[in-house]
């Protein structure tokens, strides 16, 4: 009899996904044309190096900030001011790195839509603002940048356009990120800003080319995606380093949880598409504008293309051997771009519609056939999912719904599996899932 309870309770009682209607209006309301004209018009400021001009109205970063600044204004006059628009800046110095030429102000432009019910709580989408040619020094010649990275700010321009018909019960950020090719500084100093302020983040999702279905492999694929995701956060305690020795999750850290749960509603919402969990904090030996936000222990994953093409990365326009150098217009694939941000649009909106992760989740159930749960009520949660799956599975197999804040999974051996809990709002969303940080004595 147990065993037919086991398998009842492992195979019967996964709940389907409740799927939001609104999330298939949101994916078709994305315009490949929109994102397309975006990416021409930041290419035709010749260079956005981050040290580049910023007189000029035509030609360099500052042209650039103010153009995307005014877009997003020209968005929120459209949502009747429901956007707040402005700049975040920080001074960087000959001193703070090797690729800095000169002093320079690093200016970010963030575009924040407030929630209605969690003002504080905030989902945030970047992408990079800057360019550059194969000196990453060279803050003169041109550097359009097309994929790397004006698909990614085009993108959560495009974003921005199509969720502000929304309400949300958590804020939005859209932000684009400067001095990212210098050494991470737009993401640090926003990072910094952040923490000084006081605000909650759920996690960041950073774009950096999402626009490239060629790959210098031979492959071409405009399915396919990749999420990189840190183990666990940077900024751990010495308790928590011991915790995991004897009771896992050296997989299962918030940035991890936020790479899962972006798996899982492209799965149930984008099927077509193919998302890559790469289980690395950014490609090999690289970095990206969400690693600071991981510095100081926020949730952050990068989205990007599976394929790279590196004749069009941090390359000076050019034509070797008959190859064609140079991250240009033509080598951008825009239906593809609609699809990268779609992907982001639809999680920025399930994330600021669902409620708040429980804060605290605690298991037992030692030497027992059978997984003790409870957790910290959530306010405005209909109900709970409680998943699990097997310890080397990239991804949460399986759930049992709940109502109450403490749940007996019976007939579960836990040392076989690992364990976590979502709220779950009325409207059928989802928070992150969160891995037990605390154990039952």
């Amino acid at each position: 009899m147990k065993t037919l309870s086991f398998l009842f309770l492992l195979f019967s009682v996964v709940v389907s996904a409740q799927t939001d209607s609104r999330i298939y209006g949101i994916i078709d309301a994305v315009s490949a044309d929109r994102i397309k004209a975006d990416i021409k018009t930041l290419t035709k400021f010749g260079t956005r190096n981050t040290f580049s001009d910023t007189i000029s109205d035509t030609r360099g970063i500052g042209a650039a900030r103010r153009w995307i600044k005014s877009e997003f204004e020209n968005i929120s006059k459209g949502c009747n001011n429901c956007i707040n628009v402005f700049y975040q800046k920080d001074l960087v110095t000959k001193e703070m790195g090797n690729r800095v030429p000169h002093n320079a102000y690093v200016v970010n432009v963030v575009a924040i839509q407030k929630g209605t019910k969690y003002p504080n709580k905030f989902i945030i989408m970047s992408g990079d603002i800057d360019s550059r040619a194969s000196d990453t020094m060279d803050f003169t010649t041109n550097a359009p940048g097309a994929n790397d990275n004006a698909s990614g700010m085009a993108g959560t321009i495009e974003t921005a356009r199509v969720l502000s018909k929304y309400k949300f019960e958590s804020s939005i950020i859209y932000v684009g990120l400067s001095g990212e090719e210098q050494g991470l500084f737009g993401g640090a100093g926003l990072a910094k800003y952040a923490k000084e302020k006081g605000w909650e983040i759920i996690g960041i999702l950073n774009n950096d080319m999402i626009g490239n279905i060629t790959g210098v492999d031979g492959v071409i694929d405009n399915r396919s995606f990749r999420i990189f995701s840190e183990p666990v956060p940077a900024n751990e305690s010495e308790n928590e380093r011991r915790m995991r020795r004897f009771y896992g999750g050296e997989v299962d850290g918030i940035s991890r949880q936020l790479a899962r749960y972006i798996h899982k509603s492209v799965k149930t919402y984008m099927p077509e598409m193919n998302p890559m969990m790469i289980y690395r904090l950014d490609r090999f030996g690289r970095g990206g504008h969400h690693r600071p936000f991981n510095d100081l222990g926020f949730a952050g994953i990068r989205i990007m293309e599976a394929h790279e093409n590196y004749t069009q990365q941090h390359q000076d326009i050019r034509e070797e051997n008959g190859i064609k150098y140079g991250d240009t217009f033509d080598h951008v694939n825009f239906p593809y771009a609609k699809k990268l941000t779609a992907v982001n649009a639809i999680n920025l909106a399930g994330l600021a519609w669902a409620p708040e992760s429980p804060k605290e989740v605690e298991i037992g159930g030692i030497v027992e056939a059978s997984v003790k749960l409870k957790w910290t009520k959530v306010d405005g949660a209909k109900g709970y999912k409680i998943y699990w799956r097997d310890t080397t599975s990239p991804t949460w197999d399986h759930s049992r719904y709940v109502e109450s804040t403490a749940f007996t999974l019976d007939g579960i051996v836990i040392d076989n599996f690992f364990f976590g809990v979502a709220a779950v709002g009325e409207n059928g969303h989802e928070s992150v899932v969160v891995f037990p940080n605390k154990i039952m004595r």
